[in-house]
């Protein structure tokens, strides 16, 4: 499935961010290579499970089970997933700060930022 940017309330609040890049991946194509015994889970909202790493509390991967497929946090895959984001969703819960375009963008930190 796409990746997209989502932008709900509750997708920003878990990962204390602007929006967070999610991409869909069939069950019968998704699996846990190493660590299953490392991973947690929240349910943070009625028949929505949030995973995570126990020792960091980054957010892996969300759920519905009912649901064919789970949703990936893919700023956390190692190798590049090899597609680009198709669009931003529920972009309506924007913060009012969030600027695109209009902000200068460095390629490291800089100290007199």
């Amino acid at each position: 499935m796409p990746i997209v940017h989502c932008h709900y309330k509750t997708c920003r609040k878990a990962h204390a961010a602007p929006f967070a890049s999610t991409a869909g991946v069939r069950r019968e194509n998704f699996r846990w290579l190493s660590g299953i015994n490392s991973i947690s889970r929240f349910e943070s909202s009625p028949g929505k499970l949030r995973h995570f790493y126990k020792r960091c509390g980054s957010h892996l991967v969300a759920e519905r089970p009912a649901q064919p497929h789970v949703i990936v946090r893919v700023a956390t895959l190692d190798d590049d997933p090899g597609l680009k984001p198709e669009a931003h969703i529920w972009v309506s819960h924007d913060v009012p700060w969030l600027e695109y375009d209009r902000v200068c963008q460095h390629s490291e930190w800089r100290d007199d930022i």
